[in-house]
């Protein structure tokens, strides 16, 4: 595997080239990450003199089998990004190591043990037939995750729940980063609120953020509760 340097409306010198493999030792990087298929380093200058001091910006993208990972960048100069992007390439890179790790020391569960570990996990009976299939009235009831289904009903193909820490947008987009996807689930620490961080075009960023209803929350406070004493 070759390191891929290229430049971004900016040429790249020889030593450039030269410095960023002696920065990003091939032997490290495959040592805490076997699976690695390529890493591309894209060094792109900004013109606006009034950003003189982070006018130089550096990325590392290192693709493998499993998530991609990125590191990026900016200084004043492209070695000094080159640098600091490259601590960041090791920290995930180490993050991902002691992950993948801790998972494999983790204690591997028998069968029977699976509906004690896994919340809705289906259990069969003598007949070999999921003890939650049932019929009712005719038709045939199942539980989807935590939805009950009459019928055929709506198709419920992954149900996962997270503990999620409030966290700031800088951090949900890390965090979207390291796992490769287009799009991060996140409660934002000032409003407390669920909100959504995604890809756009290039290196542009959207974020979706979910309020209550004021109206809404009112309306359903007021309503009175089920069961309860009616005044006369």
């Amino acid at each position: 595997m070759d390191i891929v340097v290229k430049g971004r409306k900016t040429e790249v010198p020889e030593r450039f080239r030269k410095h960023v493999a002696e920065k990003l030792k091939l032997e490290k990087i495959q040592r805490l990450d076997a699976k690695v298929i390529s890493l591309d380093v894209e060094v792109s200058k900004e013109p606006n003199p009034r950003q003189a001091d982070r006018c130089d910006r550096v990325e590392i993208t290192l693709r493998s089998r499993g998530p991609v990972i990125r590191a990026e960048a900016a200084a004043s100069d492209p070695y000094a990004a080159l640098d600091l992007a490259a601590e960041k390439l090791d920290a995930r890179l180490r993050k991902q190591h002691d992950k993948r790790f801790s998972r494999r020391g983790a204690r591997r569960i028998s069968a029977a043990e699976v509906p004690d570990h896994v919340p809705g996990a289906a259990t069969l009976n003598g007949s070999g037939l999921p003890v939650h299939e049932e019929e009712t009235d005719g038709v045939p009831t199942k539980k989807i995750g935590s939805l009950e289904v009459k019928g055929e009903g709506p198709l419920v193909v992954r149900e996962k729940t997270h503990v999620a820490s409030p966290m700031t947008l800088d951090q949900a987009l890390y965090e979207m980063e390291l796992v490769g996807h287009d799009f991060y689930l996140f409660v934002d620490s000032e409003t407390k609120e669920p909100s959504v961080v995604y890809r756009r075009h290039a290196y542009d960023y959207g974020v979706i953020h979910l309020s209550t209803d004021p109206m809404v929350a009112e309306a359903q406070a007021q309503r009175p509760a089920a069961g309860g004493t009616l005044g006369g």
